[in-house]
């Protein structure tokens, strides 16, 4: 963190600029609905039912919205498992943006459950605890989320030692030399935590097992889900810093990307071929020529096409390939969870799902609400390295 030679600083600028506003109307419809929803029950905003207990707000903002979030862990494995320096400036950004897609996945979950109200008992009736996958990944993200907290807070305690009020700044020191002096066990279990919750994100769908299509049950699934997750961070890392120097206005990553990109374009290639050659070995290909089979094939083509974008050094060096390559690999990787949680799931054949427009809503909201926050906090607190304050165009 603190003994890296990378400067980071807020980017400054008005924050209650249009596309701000834009955002925080699209938040204020999705939290009205929300509302609805608690104050009338689960059942007056969304088309779950007996058969499918879990829909949009699951499989896109939590199963998705976490994997958006694994930029931070994904990052982390380069930068403290694999000691690649380079990549440090990327990890400030990156644990911000962990923190808001797992901070705002918890709220998904919220809305989603049935008795909310009971929520508080999960962490505090630790003698009613079960051998539950769905247990763990509530305890793990629940703990991570604590986790990119302390991660993330020497960039609000770098902003506040420079307060003029004297007991905010000495805070602000002691919070400093504590997550220096912790730095190892945080950064350790920043990468514990998303390993133990993201394979059982996959873990969670065996459960079903005969209600499995069998181009998705595979037990494999708790390793996919975590591979497929770093693959999504970097992709996530991409459009995060290409963005940003586009909005705000700040010197390109593109350099540092491009390096990025190469091992997105690997991890990709990897992830294609295990998941191929595991269909093969199961003697199921031939289910990929039936209708769900096709959403089997977008996924993979998606992925694939988007890692030899990548592989191509000439390609991999223009921030418009990158962009480009890293929005077809979020799209493809996400499929696959989206596919696994709700179309590869069949409880029968008369049930079914689609989501309601009000279940939208509150995706929408969830998503505006975090681009909105990530905006607002980079141009108050130190995040961006190499950011300079300047009028900004979001």
């Amino acid at each position: 963190m603190s003994g890296h030679a990378e400067v980071h600083s807020p980017v400054g600028g008005k924050i209650l600029t249009r596309p701000m506003l834009v955002l925080l109307a699209i938040a204020a419809v999705g939290g009205l609905v929300a509302l609805w929803r608690f104050l009338h029950g689960i059942g007056s905003v969304s088309a779950l039912n007996q058969g499918y207990p879990w829909g949009v707000w699951i499989s896109l903002d939590v199963v998705v919205g976490t994997a958006l979030g694994c930029g931070g862990y994904a990052i982390g494995l380069l930068v403290y498992i694999l000691n690649k320096g380079k990549y440090h400036p990327l990890v400030r950004s990156a644990v911000l943006t962990s923190l808001l897609g797992y901070g705002l996945a918890v709220i998904a979950v919220t809305i989603d459950l049935g008795r909310y109200w009971e929520l508080w008992k999960v962490p505090v009736f630790f003698w009613r605890w079960s051998h539950s996958p769905q247990l763990e990944v509530a305890l793990c993200v629940a703990a991570y989320v604590t986790v990119l907290l302390v991660e993330l807070s020497p960039a609000f305690f770098e902003k506040w030692r420079h307060s003029q009020n004297t007991s905010l700044r000495s805070f602000s020191e002691w919070g400093l030399r504590f997550v220096d002096k912790w730095s190892v066990w945080i950064f350790a279990l920043g990468l514990l935590l998303p390993t133990m919750h993201q394979s059982s994100l996959g873990t969670m769908m065996l459960l079903p097992g005969p209600r499995m299509h069998a181009l998705w049950y595979t037990p494999w699934l708790p390793f996919l889900f975590l591979v497929n997750c770093i693959m999504i961070g970097y992709a996530a890392v991409t459009l995060e810093a290409q963005f940003s120097s586009a909005a705000f206005r700040r010197p390109s990553e593109t350099p540092i990307l491009a390096s990025l990109s190469k091992v997105t374009a690997w991890v990709a290639l990897f992830w294609t071929a295990f998941r191929v050659v595991e269909v093969l070995l199961r003697g199921k290909i031939g289910l990929t020529f039936s209708g769900t089979g096709l959403f089997f094939l977008a996924e993979i083509l998606l992925t694939l096409f988007a890692a030899l974008l990548l592989l191509a050094p000439e390609r991999r060096s223009r921030a418009v390939w990158q962009v480009r390559a890293a929005m077809l690999m979020l799209l493809g990787g996400a499929m696959f969870r989206i596919n696994t949680y709700l179309i590869a799931f069949n409880p029968g054949d008369h049930w079914s799902y689609f989501p309601s427009f009000t279940e939208l809503l509150i995706t929408f909201g969830i998503f505006a609400a975090e681009i909105a926050i990530f905006i607002a906090i980079v141009k108050m607190f130190p995040i961006l390295s190499g950011a300079h304050p300047a009028a900004s165009r979001s």
